[in-house]
């Protein structure tokens, strides 16, 4: 089992990795399939399911969907290029992607929700299809968001074929948190070098690094955009931004010498809630391991370079590469996509992960490592998935907050202990996978449940 730090940290765009970044590359996936199998096709449609159809105006799931067919992708993504292109799109009733010819296409009728039926392989599916020119189906595929922008066609996902696009295998193959665990105290490595050297088994070390600096960049980036930004998210909530409000306040508080200790849980939450409002209004934003809970990671990683006296930039690698080893054990034992196992899955992830970067880097062994993990995960277990309107605002900003928290609070616990504790973190992650099975698909992202039906003015 691998999956590469950069396929856990993915450059894209908000508000969503599963309903946002997930659809735009599933459309560029059936754009591929289309010129493989020289389909001539007349005019394009695609419908989109389960919670991809519950929630996928607020995620602008179908604007989304446009865009892959139009050719965008999420790492590249520009916003006014993008609206130009749906312009003329608009205009003109065809798409015609680099490497393709003309295509009809009507953006207000050619992506459908489809309330009614649930496709079977996950909660976020969608179906393309290509038409002949009397509307004969010529081809169609169906895909699956799974979760972190990953996505899988219905027979990749039935035959449990690999996320990972590997050509060499990894030194150090463990499929959960024990083998992780036995690898380093036979090698004599952290969790971190294990999975630098897994990563070094297809990419250089310059490509690692390099690929790792921007990451952090990125996230950063995201941090303090977040901090100068001000005004009502958009989506029709009226949510106001308060990161800066609240950034600004803290630091006329540091100045005056004056703030009480506990005050250090505002910081932490003001670095997600700029995260994750940035995330809201579409901006660029790494999935960690989702757009939902992109906030936590950078939160915990800027509370330690920011407050931290014995901080160094030069831990940044040892964090992601720890936090990614752990994101990738979630993700192929469980998951993490709200739509599938709640938000436990989600926040409850990316708290793991940051808990499990910050002990690392302030000298955890790999059991403490693996403990600070575990605490952070299972404190989350039950988590639901229920954004008010479908928007990944609220409770969404707030709980990376809450999230980073948990993750110092857990990294701090497992230090103060040996790393022997008597709930496990494979068991902690397949009890999470369970109770996301019996959790009522009202709390799976699809705002039929919670939080979303309890405020009536919405």
């Amino acid at each position: 089992m691998f999956l590469s730090i950069f396929d856990i940290f993915k450059i894209g765009i908000g508000p969503s990795s599963s309903h946002t970044m997930g659809p735009m590359v599933a459309a560029g996936k059936f754009l591929d399939q289309l010129l493989k199998h020289n389909i001539k096709a007349e005019s394009l449609s695609a419908s989109l399911h389960g919670s991809l159809a519950f929630t996928g105006k607020g995620h602008h799931t179908d604007y989304a969907t446009i865009m892959g067919l139009i050719g965008f992708k999420p790492q590249t993504f520009d916003t006014n290029i993008a609206q130009k292109a749906l312009d003329t799109v608009s205009k003109t009733g065809k798409i015609q992607p680099d490497g393709h010819p003309e295509y009809l296409f009507n953006p207000k009728t050619a992506i459908r929700f489809d309330f009614e039926k649930n496709l079977d392989g996950h909660a976020n599916g969608m179906v393309f299809y290509a038409y002949d020119s009397i509307g004969a189906i010529l081809f169609e595929e169906t895909y699956y968001s799974v979760g972190g922008g990953f996505v899988q066609t219905a027979s990749e996902l039935a035959s449990g074929k690999s996320l990972s696009k590997l050509e060499n295998p990894t030194p150090y193959p463990f499929k959960n948190a024990t083998e992780m665990l036995e690898m380093c105290m036979s090698s004599g490595k952290s969790i971190a070098e294990l999975k630098s050297e897994n990563e070094q088994a297809n990419i250089s070390r310059s490509e690692l690094s390099q690929g790792i600096n921007k990451i952090w960049d990125v996230m950063n980036n995201c941090i303090e955009e977040g901090l100068k930004k001000e005004g009502i998210l958009p989506g029709g909530l009226f949510v106001k931004r308060r990161a800066k409000g609240i950034h600004e306040s803290l630091r006329k508080e540091q100045s005056r010498n004056i703030a009480p200790p506990h005050i250090i849980n505002d910081w932490m939450s003001c670095y997600a809630m700029a995260v994750n409002e940035q995330n809201a209004a579409g901006a660029q934003i790494v999935t960690a391991p989702t757009n939902g809970a992109a906030g936590v990671i950078p939160a915990t990683l800027r509370y330690y370079l920011d407050h931290v006296p014995s901080a160094s930039i030069s831990k940044i690698p040892e964090f992601l590469l720890t936090a990614a080893a752990i994101g990738g054990l979630i993700k192929y034992n469980a998951s993490i996509s709200g739509a599938e196992v709640g938000c436990q899955g989600e926040v409850g992830s990316a708290a793991a992960m940051a808990a499990a970067g910050l002990c690392a880097i302030l000298g955890g062994t790999p059991p403490q490592v693996e403990n600070a993990a575990e605490i952070a995960l299972e404190h989350h277990l039950g988590m639901t998935c229920d954004p008010i309107k479908g928007l990944v605002q609220a409770p969404c900003i707030e709980r990376n907050g809450l999230g980073a928290i948990k993750a110092v609070s857990a990294a701090s616990l497992a230090l103060r202990g040996d790393g022997i504790h008597l709930v496990s973190l494979d068991a902690c992650i397949e009890t999470m996978r369970q109770t996301g099975i019996d959790m009522n698909s009202k709390y799976k992202e699809t705002s039929l449940g919670g939080l979303a039906v309890n405020l009536p003015e919405c």
